[in-house]
């Protein structure tokens, strides 16, 4: 399976990224990792790469519930940018409301909604459905 370049994890929950990380790390899904804890600092660096030409990530997590900017803000500010390159984004939140499930297919952005726990399993189908989608 082709290795993703850049994952970024954008979660406040620290035991998370740090699961989902090393997850990956030992599924060999990622060469690297940016991490953030709301959807405002992870904005501001996106922007930031965008804007200087910088290395985007191929993959975003990202969760719903954070503070300063949560998830759905962070969608609406980011689909906002004109990106050239194709970033995935799965929706990693502990949310089982249907409501929340509905409203992340509005968005042409968002591939998939994932519940937490992650486990090993889910990040292999991830890394399967990333890898037929190319």
């Amino acid at each position: 399976m082709k290795v993703i370049d850049l994952t970024c994890i954008v979660d406040d929950d620290p035991i998370f990224v740090y699961g989902a990380k090393r997850m990956m790390e030992l599924a060999n899904f990622s060469n690297g990792f940016l991490i953030f804890n709301n959807g405002q600092d992870a904005l501001d660096k996106l922007k930031a790469l965008i804007e200087s030409g910088g290395i985007l990530p191929d993959l975003i997590l990202l969760d719903l519930n954070m503070p300063i900017m949560d998830g759905w803000q962070f969608l609406d500010s980011f689909t906002e940018f004109e990106i050239e390159k194709e970033i995935i984004i799965y929706i990693v939140s502990s949310s089982v409301d249907p409501v929340d499930h509905e409203r992340s297919k509005h968005y042409s952005v968002v591939n998939n909604f994932v519940v937490k726990p992650i486990s090993v399993d889910k990040v292999t189908e991830i890394m399967e459905e990333i890898t037929s989608s190319k």
